[in-house]
């Protein structure tokens, strides 16, 4: 018979951490960390391509209860945010709760007993009777599946599986797709190789990465002083808040937005082919805004070719655009980014009650979650970062703590009430999901292009429509009607 727990968490990034903190602040000890890896971090364990890094501020992308007077620079670096995390599993002593190398490999509702089964890669089991599915949506590489790869003879990874074996000096490299991950890495290996291939299907918007190093002056004021760095960080989080008015559609801001990122390329883009290629035709925001300062002059670089193709075909030795540009190349980089909502719970993932395949159910009816973290029919279940929960203008930190903190009211009204059970009506989730697409209607995300924001079905399942602390303040609050108490 597998053991009982009263929480299993699943993952070990900022969400399941952060849970699992909290758990324990509020005197809920018998849970355990799931993380499939044999060290915590999530996708800042997984992604050490050279140039990772984060476009939200160190002091911002940080939980509010714990606050480090000692970051290294304003925008934090791979490495950094791995250590804070390391750190926070030290702070809080979590160690003894997490069980590395433990895949999930599904969740499955037992409804005799009413508890949740988990079943790991290694063939044990645990029962428990909460789950919070902490994963996140940024951990399954998205691979394309072109012809003729199997057959090429070079070196081929993924950004986030970056092979630092591989000396990439003096070689022929192809960098496929221009995304988040790609204009970082790419500033670091165009010095290195002999020649690059940028193969670009979309431009991306581009904006000024305003980062510099937090100077000792700073991080002796944080440290003598918390409240100043309070206000620092409070600042910080309001000036990315305004940003939410350019994401309204031919609003001024995103007009004015538009113009800043257009003088960023003519400032740095002396070829007038290049800039040509990089100026998007689709309205700022509706991909996910970049902020870089060196992704434009490395794409300006003479051994730097800019091909606005997708790929078509790979060869033994080369790599084919759907243009019918021919490279010859000696490895091949997918920065590509990631499976988003299918990643989060994909089909035979998560088994409720009566058999039913809750992945499958999203492919076939549409994605939802009320508020981001109840699923109908999905009883003890809560999800984080979860349908309409992520974020286009500020730290998702913000949003991860809303949602535990909502979380940790259901658990106080259950042991509150010596209820076992709670199930959001699917009414509730379903209307919720409308009001959604209602919101979002009006945003630059549904302006027309395409988007790993959007599902299959063209509905941007993907983002919360509003302000941060409009869903901070939503997710104070516990709707009882919303929901089925058993």
């Amino acid at each position: 018979m597998s053991e009982v727990l009263d929480y299993v968490i699943v993952g070990s990034g900022f969400s399941g951490l952060g849970m699992a903190i909290e758990l324990k602040n509020s005197s809920r000890h018998d849970f355990v960390i799931l993380e499939k890896a044999a060290d915590i971090g999530g996708c800042w364990r997984d992604n050490t391509y050279p140039g990772c890094g984060c476009d939200i501020p160190s002091h911002l992308y940080s939980f509010s209860f714990e606050q480090r007077p000692d970051w290294s620079r304003k925008y934090p670096l791979q490495q950094e945010i791995h250590q804070y995390l390391k750190h926070c599993v030290a702070t809080y002593g979590l160690a003894p709760h997490l069980r590395l190398n433990a895949e999930v490999q599904r969740l499955r509702y037992l409804d005799e007993e009413r508890l949740w089964c988990i079943e790991l890669a290694d063939g044990s089991q645990l029962r428990a009777r909460f789950v919070m599915l902490g994963k996140g949506p940024l951990h399954v590489p998205s691979i394309p599946d072109l012809p003729g790869l199997d057959s090429f003879r070079g070196k081929v990874f993924h950004s986030s599986n970056w092979d630092h074996s591989y000396d990439l000096r003096g070689k022929k490299v192809a960098s496929i797709g221009t995304g988040a991950s790609a204009i970082q890495y790419i500033p670091q290996i165009a010095p290195l190789v002999e020649e690059l291939s940028l193969f670009q299907r979309t431009p991306a918007w581009v904006l000024p990465r305003p980062d510099r190093r937090m100077s000792g002056v700073e991080q002796k004021l944080f440290a003598l002083f918390p409240p100043l760095q309070y206000l620092y960080r409070h600042v910080l989080f309001r000036v990315h808040e305004m940003r939410l008015k350019a994401m309204q559609a031919g609003s001024f801001a995103n007009r004015m937005a538009s113009r800043m990122a257009k003088r960023h390329i003519e400032q740095h883009i002396p070829q007038a082919d290049k800039r040509r290629k990089l100026t998007p035709n689709y309205m700022l925001g509706c991909k996910r805004i970049l902020i870089s300062n060196d992704y434009y002059p490395a794409v300006a670089r003479s051994n730097v070719e800019l091909i606005a193709s997708g790929v078509s075909a790979v060869g033994e030795h080369h790599v084919i655009a759907t243009d019918g540009t021919r490279k010859e190349v000696d490895a091949i980089i997918f920065g590509t980014g990631f499976e988003v909502m299918d990643a989060l719970v994909p089909p035979g993932f998560i088994i409720g009650p009566g058999g039913e395949d809750l992945g499958q159910r999203w492919l076939e009816q549409g994605t939802t979650a009320f508020r981001g973290v109840s699923i109908p029919g999905m009883p003890n279940l809560f999800c984080l970062i979860g349908p309409n929960s992520g974020l286009g203008h500020n730290s998702m930190i913000l949003m991860i703590e809303a949602q535990i903190g909502y979380i940790l009211n259901c658990l106080d009204h259950l042991q509150r009430n010596g209820l076992s059970q709670l199930d959001v009506r699917d009414e509730v989730a379903r209307d919720y999901s409308e009001a959604m697409q209602v919101e979002l209607k009006d945003s630059v995300w549904l302006s027309g292009c395409s988007s790993w924001y959007l599902g299959k079905d063209g509905r941007n399942v993907t983002l919360w429509p509003a302000a941060v602390a409009t869903y901070q303040k939503l997710m104070k609050s516990l709707p009882l009607a919303s929901y089925r108490w058993d």
